[in-house]
């Protein structure tokens, strides 16, 4: 049976704002203690896109409207902001359901450093979009000052544009395995951590953004999952989607899995990072699987019942 299990919260599972997630948490924690009440070890993990965008414009706001008395707030530490306010909501949210079902279950968040390589190549090539739109004019002021990348997105203005590395190390891995194996219900790795380089016993942090589902499944390994949720828009990963031949995919091999993404079934930023942090954690150890599916299906699908299986 499936024991230990980290679920990876995608973005539709938090909301797009205050408002949107103090609603969407309560959805949230009722199928997270579905599982928890079927005795399964929950470790979670969370996007938080919308959240780090509102925290980093708010913080630049500030600072454009007094720069000498508020500097710049860089976005590691938008990050870091932004696993605190997510893992409040979530922690209370949970624990409020948990004591709902008379299980005294204890939750807790784990503010996480993600160590990242200084020479990964993501950072010849930035390319995820940050932080506000700005007019041509702004945008040349800003790579005068700051020397960051920016480009033109779609029409709607100029952004900063970050590097997306690959994580390599979860810094405060002691203290969530820690926490799991004394019993304890953990959210981790917000956001895909806070990006951070080595330098001998000093951590930097970055301005770069880790995709959320790769760390995940970096996460599900060094806890030792048994399974990794990639939780998601869809019921099932689908080839050919949307179109007249589109097939929904059930229980499915890594070597399929990876014909298909070579196929270019999958779109980029969106399905393909989920697909390719699916594999990885299939192939990291004998018996490992990966289930995508939508929040409210995880319990189902762990079952087998429904969801997207990814194994060797």
């Amino acid at each position: 049976m499936v024991k230990r299990v980290v679920v990876a919260l995608g973005g539709n599972a938090l909301g797009g704002n205050l408002t949107e997630q103090m609603t969407a948490v309560k959805e949230t924690s009722m199928a997270i203690a579905d599982l928890i009440e079927a005795g399964y070890e929950v470790i979670l993990s969370h996007g938080n896109g919308p959240q780090v965008g509102m925290i980093q414009l708010a913080m630049e706001e500030l600072s454009l409207s007094a720069p000498d008395k508020y500097p710049t707030v860089p976005l590691s530490v938008c990050v870091a902001m932004s696993q605190s306010y997510i893992g409040y909501d979530l922690q209370n949210a949970l624990r409020e359901e948990l004591l709902s079902r008379k299980l005294n279950q204890p939750v807790g968040t784990v503010i996480t450093q993600v160590a990242v390589d200084p020479k990964d190549p993501a950072f010849d090539n930035p390319a995820k979009p940050i932080g506000r739109f700005m007019s041509k004019e702004e945008a040349d002021q800003l790579v005068k000052e700051k020397q960051v990348t920016v480009v033109e997105d779609s029409g709607r203005g100029y952004r900063q544009v970050v590097a997306s590395p690959k994580p390599k190390e979860i810094i405060e891995i002691e203290t969530i395995t820690s926490l799991v194996n004394a019993g304890q219900t953990v959210i981790a790795c917000g956001g895909g951590g806070i990006p951070v380089v080595k330098e001998d016993n000093h951590l930097s942090g970055i301005p770069a953004v880790i995709d959320k589902d790769f760390c995940s499944e970096l996460l599900a390994e060094m806890v030792d999952a048994d399974l990794l949720i990639i939780l998601t828009a869809v019921e099932k990963v689908c080839i050919d989607f949307g179109k007249p031949s589109q097939k929904e995919l059930t229980n499915v091999t890594t070597a399929e899995m990876k014909q298909y993404a070579e196929e270019g079934q999958f779109a980029p930023g969106s399905m393909l990072p989920k697909v390719q942090a699916a594999i990885q954690f299939a192939e990291s150890k004998p018996g490992r699987k990966t289930l995508i599916t939508l929040l409210e299906k995880a319990k189902d699908g762990i079952v087998g019942k429904t969801g997207t299986i990814i194994e060797q």
